[in-house]
């Protein structure tokens, strides 16, 4: 597989669900894709949870107390929800089933694969670098909420500044060095850790704006971090 050219994407879940599942912004980042794709590009999509992973952890942590694993299990099979909901958005040009484990991949020759999660012990992040390695990739794109990478929480921290390009162990001293179910950040470490070891380019920006991510896709000049 390493002959063939494959863009990989982290597409964070608080894009597709936000609050709710937001209809329209999949049926514009499903258009954009299946539109690329027939022109003859290729795309490997691992889709993260979003509130809907929250709160079904939530849910659990009020009936007992759950183990890390349990709340990462029932996490992965959120973002597994998800990406189900955009390969059919997509359409016929997805491979027909959502792969379950990026380290052992089927392909029918269908120019987009879409997944989730697919272990305890990282984020949907995790799931995108092993793909990446499974695909023989150079870089991923890692698709949130936000425009850049901060040196701070910039909502709570008003000296935070945006970050526009960064070295991995640069990047990796903003993150703590464990993996935590629910945990919020730019790029999860057990996966930046993956990501550095592997001598992969991460782009960061906001999957909101597909006009930015389509001009990163085209070569041109982008609104994000790279961390390489």
């Amino acid at each position: 597989m390493e002959n063939i050219s494959w863009t990989v994407i982290s597409l964070g879940g608080s894009l597709i669900c936000p609050d709710r599942v937001d209809g329209d912004y999949v049926s514009a980042i499903s258009t954009l894709i299946r539109t690329r794709a027939e022109k003859g590009e290729r795309f490997a999509i691992i889709t993260g949870g979003g509130k809907l992973c929250r709160e079904y952890q939530d849910a659990l942590r009020k009936a007992r107390t759950p183990s890390n694993d349990e709340l990462d299990w029932l996490g992965i099979y959120t973002t597994r929800y998800n990406a189900e909901l955009l390969r059919l958005a997509i359409g016929d040009v997805a491979e027909p089933l959502i792969y379950l484990d990026p380290r052992e991949l089927s392909l029918t020759g269908k120019s987009v694969l879409v997944g989730g999660g697919y272990e305890p012990g990282h984020s949907s992040d995790g799931a995108a670098v092993t793909l990446a390695k499974s695909l023989g990739a150079k870089n991923v794109i890692n698709l949130s909420n936000i425009d850049y990478v901060y040196t701070a929480d910039p909502r709570k921290d008003t000296t935070a500044t945006p970050i526009k390009a960064s070295s991995w162990d640069d990047f990796r001293k903003l993150l703590p060095e464990t993996w935590d179910p629910g945990f919020n950040a730019p790029f999860d470490p057990i996966a930046a850790k993956m990501a550095q070891e592997l001598g992969l380019e991460v782009a960061v920006m906001n999957g909101k704006n597909l006009e930015n991510l389509s001009a990163y896709l085209d070569g041109k000049e982008f609104v994000g971090t790279v961390i390489r």
